[in-house]
């Protein structure tokens, strides 16, 4: 199977939806001539025009709310929002109406919408510009939250998340773009609310999403060459959540590591430790659950202040040989 960049399967769905269904279109800011911000929209203008690629005002409130209203009245936005930090300007479109207005109208109405958003540090961006919102979403019936980590499931899992009739926030970590990766060239669909393991192991279990799966599968592969054979535990969509899924592993190895970018208070992790605690998992642990986020800090704009505020794969092998000692 060909090789892309996970950039460049977004680019492939995107433009796969809009040459079979005419009411998906994208907007953002910068998406035309200059092809996004991290080039993911390049060449897109050319095919499609600029009536279903369309530029938009430096207003994060205005796109959404545009998209919360093309979508509840039959078209399907692709809205880019440049960073995923300048959600938080949207966050009343995004909450209070495109989340609610569903259940509010009694399913009369739909909001079919994706919200595509780079996410996460790496790129010595600072403090306004690298951070991992994803909690925040999390907290929102209404809304569906995805972050896949390689090109194969980014693909996929926005195909899905276009044709969805809920809104869909995509989170897409800047690092991953240049990932190159296997993707089918055609259309195929990842199920919304379903994890994937991306290795299996029985010493201790990792659940992760974004980039931190990778560095995860690369820790997992150093530490088999001691006989130490870690299951790697992609939930890719967050809301909903595949808990079957988390409990089901945890379960066979009797140990959890929680790994994300995001800074570890109110994080995902606690969420997804509440899930294990909650359940008959519980009684298959042999070491507390154990949680590794970022720090509680604004990201640093300093390249090795960034580095260290999130974790790497020197911590994550710490974490695990704390777990298995």
């Amino acid at each position: 199977m060909r090789e892309i960049t996970y950039a460049e399967a977004i680019r492939e769905a995107m433009s796969q939806e809009m040459r079979k269904d005419k009411d998906v279109f994208l907007m953002g800011e910068d998406i035309g001539v200059y092809g996004g911000a991290f080039g993911v929209s390049q060449g897109m203008i050319e095919e499609f025009g600029e009536e279903r690629i369309r530029e938009t005002p430096i207003s994060e409130a205005a796109i959404v709310g545009a998209a919360v209203g093309t979508a509840s009245t039959g078209m399907r936005p692709i809205a880019e929002i440049m960073f995923s930090d300048f959600t938080a300007v949207a966050f009343d479109q995004i909450v209070n109406q495109a989340a609610k207005m569903r259940y509010q109208f009694g399913g009369q109405a739909k909001v079919p919408m994706v919200i595509r958003t780079p996410a996460g540090s790496g790129t010595g961006a600072a403090a306004q510009h690298s951070q991992s919102p994803e909690a925040w979403f999390c907290h929102v019936p209404g809304l569906k939250v995805v972050a896949p980590s390689t090109p194969y499931d980014a693909k996929g899992l926005l195909i899905a998340a276009i044709r969805d009739d809920n809104p869909v926030i995509f989170f897409e970590q800047k690092l991953l773009y240049r990932l190159k990766g296997p993707v089918p060239e055609g259309e195929y669909t990842l199920p919304l609310g379903k994890a994937d393991v991306k290795r299996e192991g029985t010493h201790l279990t990792i659940i992760t999403y974004g980039r931190m799966v990778q560095l995860c599968l690369n820790v997992a592969e150093k530490m088999a060459e001691d006989g130490t054979e870690i299951e790697v535990v992609d939930p890719m969509t967050l809301l909903p959540l595949d808990r079957e899924a988390i409990i089901r592993s945890v379960k066979k190895t009797g140990k959890a590591l929680i790994v994300h970018e995001a800074v570890q208070t109110g994080g995902m992790g606690g969420e997804i430790a509440a899930t294990i605690a909650d359940s008959d998992a519980f009684f298959f642990l042999d070491a507390p659950i154990k949680r590794l986020g970022g720090l509680d800090i604004p990201i640093p704009y300093c390249i090795e202040l960034e580095k260290c505020a999130v974790p790497t794969e020197e911590s994550i092998t710490r974490a695990i040989n704390e777990l298995i000692r």
